[in-house]
C-alpha cells in the first residue's frame, strides 16, 4: 500500500507515462481493494468523459455505457462531485437502466465511483466494480477515495508543470522574436534609410500582405533572403546590399 502512494505521488520522473499512471492505479485498486475490476475515467477540454485506463478488458463493452451523459454512475459521481454507490446492481435496476443491463451480463453486481477531485474542480472518477453484491467495508471506501486524491493531485501537478513550462518556452519564443526583429528593423534603417518607426510599418504591412508571422518576416531580413526582395524594392541613394 505504501509503495502504491510512492508510485502516485511520484510524477516529476523524467518522461512521466501518464497512461501508464493511471493502469498502474487500476491495477493497484484491484490489488489492494478487493474488487474485480477498475476504470478510470477523466474529462477532456469539453468536459466529456473518455476512459482512460482499466485493470480489465471487460470494462471495454461497458464503456458506451460508463460515458453516457444521463444515465451511468460515473457521469453521476462527476456531475456531483460525490462518490456514487450501488451494492446491488439487480435490487435498483431502475437507477441506471441501460449501464445495469450490460453490467450485470459480464457478470458485475456491484459499484462504487469516487470522485478525483480538488476542491471544486473534478477531473474524472475512479470506478470499482465486484462480481458480488454488498458494500464496500468503509476502510476500504476510504483507502479508494485516498487513491483517487493522490492521483489527482500528481495529475494537476504534472499539469501545472506543463503548463509553466509552456509559458517559459512562449516566453522566451517572444523574446527571441524581439531580439531578431529589432535586429531587422536595424538592417532596414541601414538599407533603405529610413527610421526605425517606419522600418517596422514596413516588416508588418509586409507580414500581412504575404499572411506570414512578423517573426517569420523579420527572420528573413536578418538572413538577407531573396524571399523579401519586394520589401526592400525602394528607391534610395544608395544601397549597401
Amino acid at each position: 500500500m505504501a509503495q502504491t502512494f510512492v508510485e502516485l505521488a511520484d510524477t516529476l520522473v523524467e518522461r512521466f507515462d501518464s497512461t501508464e499512471f493511471l493502469h498502474v492505479l487500476a491495477e493497484r485498486c484491484v490489488e489492494l481493494l478487493v474488487v474485480d475490476a477498475a476504470g478510470i475515467l477523466l474529462a477532456d477540454e469539453g468536459g466529456s468523459l473518455k476512459l482512460m485506463a482499466s485493470s480489465s478488458d471487460l470494462l471495454r463493452p461497458l464503456e458506451h455505457f460508463l460515458l453516457q451523459s444521463e444515465e451511468a454512475p460515473s457521469t453521476e459521481c462527476f456531475n456531483s462531485g460525490r462518490s456514487v454507490r450501488c451494492h446491488d446492481l439487480h435490487a435498483e435496476p431502475q437507477r441506471w437502466p441501460r449501464f445495469s443491463v450490460a453490467a450485470v451480463q459480464l457478470g458485475f453486481t456491484a459499484v462504487d465511483v469516487v470522485p478525483m477531485r480538488l476542491q471544486d474542480e473534478v477531473i474524472g472518477t475512479l470506478n470499482l466494480f465486484r462480481t458480488t453484491p454488498g458494500a464496500l467495508p468503509p476502510a476500504t471506501a476510504a483507502l479508494a477515495q485516498s487513491f483517487a486524491n493522490v492521483a489527482t493531485l500528481s495529475l494537476l501537478q504534472v499539469r501545472a508543470i506543463r503548463h509553466n513550462e509552456l509559458l517559459t518556452e512562449q516566453l522566451q519564443s517572444a523574446l527571441t522574436s524581439r531580439t531578431a526583429i529589432e535586429q531587422a528593423k536595424g538592417v532596414l534603417t541601414e538599407r533603405l534609410q529610413i527610421d526605425v518607426a517606419d522600418a517596422f510599418s514596413l516588416m508588418r504591412n509586409y507580414a500581412r500582405n504575404t499572411n506570414q508571422l512578423l517573426p517569420d518576416v523579420a527572420g528573413q531580413v536578418n538572413a538577407r533572403s531573396p524571399e523579401i526582395a519586394r520589401l526592400t524594392r525602394i528607391n534610395q541613394p544608395r544601397s549597401r546590399w
